[in-house]
């Protein structure tokens, strides 16, 4: 068993389209926001309540970067799995100290996984229908195995 576990599993919406920058050292980073939300209704009034959380997301697995490059667009559903990591910087404007988290998938770590949602409206509003077969056509009933 190990000492400790650092994993963020997230299902949610992409925010915007990733953004794919190169290092010098040719690897790249895919970097995206996933929105999570929930929704209760409130005992006191009885409307409806909701909260959203934006999650960062920096993907430098490269296997899975070519494919968030491909397939991950605004708007999409998406599972993501990785390791929350805290980042400190110096906020440019008011020179305060700032911490940063995000949910990072490194080589060999986290997992992706395209689960519908803009995607799927997308290829199905292009037009593509399944394809059946000829009403007429005479199949042959007789099983080859």
């Amino acid at each position: 068993m190990p000492a400790s576990v650092n994993k963020a599993d997230l299902i949610g919406n992409v925010g915007r389209d990733p953004e794919i920058r190169t290092f010098a050292n040719g690897d790249r980073v895919a970097n995206f926001s996933v929105a999570t939300s929930e929704s209760w209704k409130d005992k006191a009034t009885g409307d409806r309540k909701e909260k959203t959380q934006w999650h960062n997301v920096s993907v430098l697995n490269q296997p899975l970067v070519d494919i968030v490059e491909r397939f991950v667009r605004k708007g999409d559903k998406i599972y993501v799995s990785g390791m929350v990591e805290y980042q400190k910087y110096v906020d440019k404007s008011t020179g305060q100290e700032r911490i940063s988290t995000q949910i990072v998938l490194r080589p060999y770590r986290g997992e992706i996984c395209l689960m519908g949602g803009a995607q799927q409206q997308r290829e199905g509003s292009a037009g593509a229908t399944p394809s059946r077969a000829p009403a007429n056509l005479d199949l042959d009933d007789e099983i080859p195995f």
